[in-house]
């Protein structure tokens, strides 16, 4: 599997329902993005090209970095000896250091990718001790970026991890992106991304520059579910496309910002499998994979954050990461964009907790799609689908396998009893009507 494809347009945009993205020439984008919000500041240009490869051979669309990064990205250069600001100074960008992000940029281009560009970490414009933002430069910085990547395969994430909470945080928000949107004549698309558990729409529903929503479902506790986040976007007006773009990363303590986590107990790729069906069955538009070795590019020799103890370049093939490719093509072959979330097909099963059962069908009623996070038995009312004839099949989001085992035309209520239960055994339904 490969990214988005090399011949692809580079411009995005919303669909006309404002539910999902696609290209300007109209095919869908299914977002999905991984978080190495360290890849610009950390990385040399073969190390990139060694993890953007990979990332693109396993299917991701998008990348998430940050300009401005969050571990020293002021004060500790790249490594090329470059740091990015002259000074602190947003007006005074240093050449040398965006040289660099050029590269990383056009080289997820050329693999099929876009980056999901985040000029700054939201620590550099929140009010406090690293706040080096203000109107004027935050405006002056956003319209740099805006004309530098105006040509490039980006999607511009603002927020960085922090809430707007005060009118000055807002204008200076809102400055940064209205330069970028002048920089780049609005040829890109503009998100936000929230400090977590958090949503753009509960601080930003306003904003005229925000062209899709953002949340972030955070790392708190297993079985959160993520698909909370996706319906309470989507009941609101105007409709936005909305994913979630930081949920429970691979390898991180569950719940380390709490007071009783554990460093032992750490999320895997069954949490994170999980975290991703419930968001897409609830309507999200994609969804944003992490693991804690890579967002910080980690190796020894560097201080781990967060007990990370895997080097990254090993890290790349933590599971996780390829079941994402799984989603998404399974999502691709089953015309995502036409899908529905409807909890009205479940007649019987866990609504509730980590077996919970979501399900989505196709608006026209010809296809049903149910993800049992564990393998949990359910009911489905069957005569919503739109069909003489439907075909059945198991689909193991853990290895991509689909399985079909039946065919009927009956639509009644029906029983279906998942190959195995239990946590980490997960499993899809998918009904798809015949003629």
């Amino acid at each position: 599997m490969t990214g988005a494809g090399s011949a692809a347009p580079n411009r995005l945009q919303v669909s006309s329902n404002g539910r999902f993205l696609q290209y300007v020439d109209g095919k869908p984008f299914f977002y999905l993005a991984d978080t190495a919000w360290e890849l610009f500041h950390r990385l040399n240009r073969e190390e990139a090209t060694r993890y953007l490869e990979d990332r693109a051979r396993k299917g991701f669309t998008a990348i998430q970095a940050v300009a401005l990064a969050e571990l020293d990205g002021l004060t500790t250069p790249n490594a090329y000896g470059a740091l990015p600001l002259v000074d602190k100074n947003p007006t005074r960008p240093n050449e040398a250091y965006f040289t660099h992000v050029d590269f990383i940029v056009d080289k997820a281009e050329a693999l099929g990718m876009f980056v999901g560009f985040l000029p700054t970490w939201g620590k550099y414009w929140k009010t406090g001790e690293f706040k080096i933002f203000d109107r004027e430069n935050a405006r002056a910085y956003g319209l740099f970026l805006g004309r530098r990547y105006k040509d490039r395969s980006v999607i511009w994430i603002m927020g960085g991890d922090q809430n707007v909470t005060t009118p000055e945080e807002r204008a200076i928000v809102d400055a940064m992106a209205e330069g970028l949107k002048a920089g780049d004549g609005g040829s890109h698309l503009i998100t936000f991304n929230p400090r977590g558990p958090g949503q753009s729409s509960l601080q930003l529903q306003d904003a005229r520059w925000l062209d899709f929503h953002m949340s972030q479902s955070s790392h708190g506790a297993r079985d959160h579910d993520t698909g909370l986040f996706a319906e309470r976007d989507r009941a609101l007006t105007p409709p936005r496309p909305t994913l979630d773009g930081e949920p429970r990363y691979e390898t991180i303590p569950v719940g380390f910002y709490l007071r009783d986590h554990n460093r032992l107990d750490r999320f895997d790729d069954d949490d994170v499998r999980q975290a991703a069906w419930w968001s897409v069955m609830a309507g999200a538009c994609g969804h944003t994979y992490g693991n804690n070795n890579i967002w910080q590019m980690w190796q020894p020799g560097r201080a781990p954050i967060l007990y990370a103890s895997t080097p990254w370049q090993e890290a790349l093939d933590h599971p996780g990461a390829t079941q994402m490719g799984y989603l998404r093509r399974f999502m691709e072959a089953h015309a995502f964009q036409t899908l529905v979330p409807d909890q009205r097909i479940i007649a019987n099963g866990p609504l509730e907790g980590g077996a919970k059962i979501r399900a989505a069908r196709a608006a026209d009623g010809s296809l049903a799609v149910v993800y049992s996070a564990q393998g949990a038995s359910f009911t489905l009312d069957r005569s919503l689908i739109k069909a003489p004839r439907v075909r059945e099949s198991w689909f193991d989001p853990r290895y991509g396998v689909t399985y079909e085992f039946h065919t009927t035309d009956t639509m009644d209520f029906q029983t279906y009893q998942p190959p195995s239960s239990g946590r980490g055994r997960d499993w899809v339904l998918l009904l798809e009507g015949l003629r």
